[in-house]
């Protein structure tokens, strides 16, 4: 397979994401469904959690075994396993401390009346203007939740797209074919894993497109990285930093859910995920991916 098929079929695998996200501009949904696509989504990133993060420790214990058989250094094993620890510390802890320092800082509390008696009180207008901050700012912080999760499953892309272009690379021309095949259909459920959380938000067309950008690109990308350069230790990296922005996310977006109500629907969503999730990737399996 040559480079410029590879690019062209990653770029395929990785846009499907753009499948998903117009939903996230759809009014229809009330508190009940809103919970529903939200949880689902849960269950996407929690397999998408869950499958970035035993390839990670995949690479970590081949270089142990090798250790073991004298085939690898003792640093090589430990400096991989302590890539694998800081770069999830990375995603997580460091994502939570930027996330912090970005949220605009709450308004001081106004009083809500001016003046008069208990029948003739009226709204002072710097109350109405702190309910509109308060709203804008509700609205900035579902944004930038949506598109931490696209950064989040962009990182997660790139190790995709690098197995792509490493199977192309070496000729593993049916390999490569289910790859993208599979990784086609995993990725534009991904797009509900974007904008299930956003609740009654709905994003800009504008928004849409750059979180596709954001979160399908890296797999074409990933592809002409891995067509032409092959490093462990840098698939590795892009495995943890992933796996702790995905866990830190789902932490977010379940704190979010919680005060909707409707938990046993969000569980039985989270399973539907999850299960769309592994059926996907078992695609990938079937073709020895």
């Amino acid at each position: 397979m040559s480079f410029a098929e590879t690019v062209l079929l990653g770029a395929l695998a990785g846009f499907t994401i753009f499948l998903g996200l117009p939903i996230g501009r759809l009014q229809i949904l009330g508190a009940r469904g809103r919970v529903a696509l939200a949880m689902f989504a849960v269950g996407v990133l929690s397999f998408i959690f869950v499958d970035v993060l035993s390839h990670g420790f995949e690479i970590v214990e081949n270089a142990v075994t090798k250790y073991h058989d004298h085939q690898a250094s003792f640093g090589h094993a430990a400096g991989l396993a302590l890539l694998l620890g800081g770069g999830f510390a990375l995603g997580s802890a460091g994502l939570a401390t930027v996330e912090r320092r970005m949220r605009p800082k709450a308004p001081p509390p106004k009083a809500p009346v001016a003046g008069g008696s208990a029948e003739a009180q009226t709204v002072a207008p710097e109350w109405v203007e702190g309910v509109a901050m308060d709203a804008s700012a509700a609205r900035a912080a579902a944004l930038r939740t949506g598109m931490t999760i696209a950064a989040a499953i962009g990182l997660h892309n790139f190790a995709e797209g690098l197995a792509i272009g490493v199977s192309a690379r070496a000729g593993e021309i049916g390999l490569a074919t289910v790859l993208i095949v599979g990784f086609a259909l995993h990725n534009a459920t991904e797009g509900f894993g974007i904008v299930g959380p956003l609740g009654a938000v709905q994003p800009s067309w504008k928004w849409l497109g750059l979180a596709g950008l954001v979160g399908g690109g890296p797999t074409f990308v990933g592809s002409m990285v891995g067509y032409g350069v092959t490093s462990e230790p840098v698939e590795l990296l892009f495995y943890a930093v992933a796996g702790g922005a995905i866990l830190y996310v789902i932490g977010e977006v379940w704190q979010g859910m919680r005060r909707h109500g409707h938990r046993e629907l969000g569980m039985w969503l989270l399973a539907a995920g999850f299960m769309v999730g592994v059926l996907t990737d078992l695609i990938v399996a079937y073709g020895g991916g």
